[in-house]
């Protein structure tokens, strides 16, 4: 049960943005910009990099939601459950194995993050903005990791659930409907 009181039909992080409007906003547009922006990177890539991180975080809803987005972004379901378990082995190219062991150190401790780990990425094609935004991406979802099981929001256990965020997430992005969300009444 969420630590506050949050809207029933809008589990995990969708109910607390929706909580703070005025926080919500910026969190969103910077979302929205790394993971659906101009980059080098897939979006199916980046999606890799939220569910790595909030896997290694512990964060079910976070896992599921970006495990699903990076599944229909990617048209299978594999290469993301087998990044999550091991990246070395996982069916990814030589520079998202290096970028997805960055977001794994970032996700541990920012510091963690070195110099071999960076020369890797670049000897492996990687350009400076993409270490960049991969440190982002793994530094915001931790946010929003501590941000869901802090406030301990609702994570559904029905796949068909994520399906539909999933859907949500790889078809809007990262942007609040307008109005808002529905409210449901039982």
């Amino acid at each position: 049960m969420p630590h506050i009181p949050l809207p029933e039909q809008l589990p995990g992080i969708t109910g607390l943005l929706e909580y703070r409007l005025d926080t919500a906003m910026p969190i969103r547009e910077l979302t929205q910009i790394l993971l659906r922006g101009d980059s080098t990177l897939t979006t199916g890539e980046r999606e890799l990099i939220a569910a790595l991180v909030s896997s290694r975080n512990c964060t079910a809803f976070c896992e599921a939601a970006h495990t699903k987005a990076a599944d229909i972004l990617l048209g299978e379901d594999e290469t993301a459950r087998a990044v999550k378990k091991d990246v070395e082995t996982a069916p990814v190219s030589e520079k998202m194995k290096a970028l997805l062991q960055i977001a794994a150190l970032t996700q541990q401790n920012g510091s963690a993050v070195t110099p071999e780990a960076i020369a890797r990425a670049r000897e492996a094609g990687a350009t400076d903005r993409e270490i960049h935004d991969t440190v982002l991406i793994a530094a915001l979802f931790c946010l929003y990791n501590k941000y869901v099981d802090g406030l301990e929001t609702v994570a559904p256990s029905d796949p068909a659930f994520y399906q539909t965020l999933g859907e949500r997430i790889t078809g809007r992005g990262y942007v609040r409907p307008p109005g808002g969300y529905p409210i449901q009444t039982h």
